[in-house]
C-alpha cells in the first residue's frame, strides 16, 4: 500500500510523468470542466451549476466499447460539502447504457450532469443506480441563463450534457447505470475508501485531484439556494 501511494506521489509531481488511468480521467475531467464553462453562449447554465449539489464528468465516453451499440465510459462525481463551499475530493464511477445520442456521428463524447438536490446526491452513495428508474432525469438546457428551462429541467434530479466534435448540447441520461469504481479510488487515494467518505466525510482530497476542485470552485465557489 505504502509503495503504491508512493508511486502514485512521484507520477503526480514529475512533468511529463505517466500518470496512471485514473489520475489521467481527474485531470481530463478538470480541463474539459474549464472548456464547456468557456463556452461563449451554449454552455451550462450559471445558476443551474450554482444550485446543484454535485457535478459529474466522464471524459471521452465511448460507444461500441464492447458490444455493438453499447455505451461505456469511466468517470469522477464530486459533491459540495455540508456547508455548500467548496467541493469535495472525487470519487469514480462507471456509466454504462443509456438512451442518449451521439452527435455528429461521433464515437465518443464528453459527458458532464449535475445532480440537482439532496435526494439525488444520496443516490451516489448506493453501489450503483439507474437514471430514470432510481432518479429522475432531463436533458440540460444550454446558454447562459437557464429561463428556457422546462417543468421537467425544474424538478429533474439529473440534468446532463454531452460535447462531441465541438457540438454542445443537452442529453438525457435516462436509462444509463452509475456504479461505484472502488479499483480507481483505491489507485487516487493510495487506500480502500469508500464514496461516503470522500464525498460525505470530508476525506481529505489528494494533490493530484486538486486541479478538478479549483477548477469547479473557479465557476461557483458556493452553493446558492
Amino acid at each position: 500500500m505504502r509503495l503504491l501511494l508512493y508511486t502514485v506521489l512521484i507520477t503526480t509531481a514529475l512533468p511529463g510523468a505517466d500518470h496512471p488511468k485514473a489520475i489521467r480521467r481527474v485531470l481530463d475531467a478538470a480541463q474539459d470542466f474549464d472548456e464547456v464553462m468557456g463556452i461563449k453562449e451554449r454552455t451550462i447554465p450559471q445558476e443551474l451549476l450554482d444550485r446543484a449539489e454535485c457535478v459529474g464528468i466522464v471524459p471521452s465516453m465511448k460507444k461500441g466499447a464492447f458490444i455493438f451499440g453499447a455505451k461505456y465510459g469511466k468517470g469522477v462525481i464530486t459533491c459540495r460539502p455540508a456547508n455548500g463551499e467548496g467541493w469535495s475530493g472525487p470519487s469514480t464511477i462507471r456509466v454504462e447504457g443509456g438512451s442518449f445520442g451521439f452527435q455528429a456521428g461521433g464515437s465518443s463524447i464528453d459527458l458532464v450532469f449535475l445532480i440537482m438536490n439532496q435526494r439525488g446526491a444520496d443516490k451516489l452513495l448506493q453501489s450503483r443506480f439507474t437514471v430514470g428508474a432510481d432518479a429522475t432525469a432531463a436533458a440540460g438546457p444550454v446558454g447562459r441563463s437557464a429561463e428556457a428551462q422546462t417543468d421537467v429541467q425544474m424538478y429533474a434530479e439529473i440534468l446532463s450534457w454531452s460535447r462531441s466534435r465541438g457540438l454542445f448540447a443537452g442529453v438525457s441520461l435516462a436509462g444509463a447505470t452509475l456504479r461505484q469504481d472502488a479499483d480507481d479510488n483505491h489507485v487516487i487515494y493510495g487506500k480502500a475508501v469508500t464514496p461516503k467518505q470522500i464525498l460525505r466525510e470530508n476525506e481529505p482530497t489528494p494533490e493530484a485531484a486538486k486541479k478538478l476542485a479549483a477548477t469547479l470552485s473557479k465557476y461557483s465557489s458556493r452553493r446558492k439556494p
